[in-house]
């Protein structure tokens, strides 16, 4: 669980809006998609593992220290792009 201060009195001065959603329409989601392709956002990627490493990978979600993504990358086989 994420737990944070927020200070109020900044967000409601300058007519902030915080905003969050745990399940998207799938529309949504696939124009996110085509951001990434086109390059017009990039995920914030923390660390890259290979397969065989998600017990190094989990550590380090377990520490809660990075900042972005943690990326699992499979082993390639041949005819699958």
């Amino acid at each position: 669980m994420l737990v944070f201060e927020l200070i109020w009195r900044p967000v409601s001065k300058t007519d902030l809006r915080l905003s969050g959603a745990t399940v998207v329409d799938p529309e949504v989601f696939l124009a996110l998609v085509r951001y990434i392709e086109r390059g017009e956002i990039k995920p914030l990627v923390a660390a890259t593992f290979p397969l065989p490493e998600i017990v190094a990978a989990q550590q380090m979600f377990m520490r809660k220290e990075h900042v972005g993504k943690l990326v699992l990358i499979p082993p390639s086989h041949p005819g699958i792009d």
